[in-house]
């Protein structure tokens, strides 16, 4: 049972299905805790093309192992654990066998959704994309941590870890608050830009050394080629022309979400820019993210809520009104 889309774009409503049966190395996980993600929106409204419906959204699942298929060897009933986006690969093209098995050329029926996500009473996914949490891990705060989390901390990893650099995270909202308590603990300096001045307290008691606000034309001018890497979190309003300016000569944007671009080329070219995007990340990263963020106490401000009132939980994040993150606790039936 669960909380589907019957058609596209439409309110979720109370929806039964047959538990699907397990295949090889497949496991059910009985859903305690889902978190509400943007990109579970992105799926009610067929954004990226690949959904069908009925559709039970939810990708930041933490439960318990309730049943094993055949061939299971690395979980047992009752494990603890938190599943991400990606609940399955096809483990045969050439990023599968890499290990990147989040740049699976099937990726678009990866998701743990496919055939029913964790806005519901069970999942089913492949063991290996099942991760146990640390112990002591409170169960929303590792709900978060398996999108959210793995999204933020995958780039500052690649780009930025161990290196000293002058890191700007773009953004101060679900994946933003997040981002500047990895770079902060990475040893970055970490300056946040941000088109909300009022949350500059927010911003420095997270981490930051710095507040810009994006708004102030003579701050983001003092900001001019000032950071090596510059992490966008923001998914609207951005002025990419200012933004691309705060850049030193090979400075780097990483894009974690999928915002509007439209800029001048110019300092791109003249200055040697690079834009990458970064997507989820591998499975040992999603290991070694959960450890890091234990070890450093590094969490997401949330807001709980029943799974039954799930369609005020979404209304929430579509305005933009949820701090900064909202877990759903499963009351399902």
């Amino acid at each position: 049972m669960g909380y589907a889309a019957m058609v596209k774009g439409q309110p979720l409503e109370l929806f039964e299905y047959p538990s699907p049966e397990l295949g090889r190395g497949q496991v059910r996980v009985s859903v305690t805790h889902c978190g509400v993600c943007h990109s579970d929106i992105h799926g009610m409204e067929n954004y990226y093309g690949v959904v069908k419906f009925p559709f039970v959204p939810g990708h930041e699942i933490v439960g318990t192992v309730s049943e094993l298929g055949p061939g299971v060897s690395e979980m047992s009933v009752g494990d603890r654990v938190g599943i991400g986006w990606q609940g399955r690969s096809c483990g045969k093209c050439k990023w599968c066998l890499k290990g990147e098995e989040q740049l699976c050329g099937e990726i678009a029926v990866a998701g743990v959704w496919t055939p029913y996500g964790g806005f519901s009473s069970s999942v089913v996914v492949d063991e290996k994309f099942a991760y146990r949490l640390p112990p002591g891990m409170q169960p929303h705060v590792a709900a978060v941590l398996m999108c959210a989390g793995l999204a933020v901390f995958t780039p500052l990893r690649k780009h930025a870890a161990g290196q000293d650099l002058k890191v700007a995270i773009a953004g101060i909202g679900g994946l933003g608050h997040l981002a500047i308590q990895f770079a902060h603990a990475m040893g970055c300096d970490v300056t946040v830009i941000s088109s909300s001045p009022e949350k500059r307290e927010q911003a420095m008691r997270y981490g930051a050394d710095h507040f810009v606000d994006s708004g102030d034309k003579a701050q983001m001018r003092k900001a001019e080629y000032t950071f090596d890497m510059l992490l966008c979190t923001a998914s609207g309003g951005i002025d990419w022309d200012v933004l691309l300016e705060t850049l030193k000569w090979r400075g780097k944007v990483v894009l974690v979400g999928f915002p509007d671009m439209s800029f001048n080329s110019t300092p791109l070219v003249v200055h040697e820019l690079t834009i990458a995007g970064s997507f989820l990340g591998t499975r040992a990263a999603m290991r070694e993210m959960l450890e890091f963020a234990h070890a450093h106490n590094i969490k997401p401000e949330i807001e709980l809520m029943p799974m039954s009132r799930v369609n005020d939980a979404i209304q929430r994040v579509r305005e933009g009104k949820a701090r900064y993150r909202i877990v759903l606790v499963n009351d399902t039936e």
